[in-house]
């Protein structure tokens, strides 16, 4: 089969081309100590895992999966790509974090456009993105 006939794809397509990025899916934090990150992810953002296992839990967050992986091998908690997170209010969802327990990194400011970014550091060391933009709608 020649690159970008797979069928896997029907019936994602644009302009008559298969799509292959259809938007982030899935978000996993690193963290050593899964019981404690299951208790604090769901106290901070409200929702219990729907799959929770020793090797993984997962939360499923306004359409998308947050993932707790207790393998730290090889990673460098913190350091590495950073997620953002949609929400309507990032003051409000900015002082939830905060009140649970996370440590302020970068505060709440405006990136342009009324556009607002922020970040925090959950108490294992993992490093969560906040963005409020108007201007984004999630596509089918």
């Amino acid at each position: 089969m020649a690159f970008g006939t797979s069928r896997s794809w029907q019936g994602a397509f644009r302009k008559g081309r298969p799509i292959m990025f259809l938007g982030l899916r899935t978000v996993i934090y690193h963290a050593p100590d899964l019981t404690a990150a299951k208790a604090w992810y769901s106290a901070a953002f409200g929702v219990a895992p729907y799959f929770d296992q020793p090797f993984y839990v997962g939360f499923e967050i306004g359409g998308f999966e947050l993932g707790l992986d207790p393998d730290t091998s090889g990673v460098t908690v913190g350091n590495n790509a950073v997620a953002y997170w949609g929400v309507a209010d990032i003051d409000d969802a900015f002082g939830r974090l905060v009140a649970s327990g996370a440590q302020p990194r970068d505060p709440v400011k405006e990136v342009g456009g009324d556009i607002k970014v922020a970040t925090v550091t959950d108490p294992f060391g993992n490093v969560i993105g906040l963005i409020q933009n108007p201007h984004f709608k999630v596509k089918a």
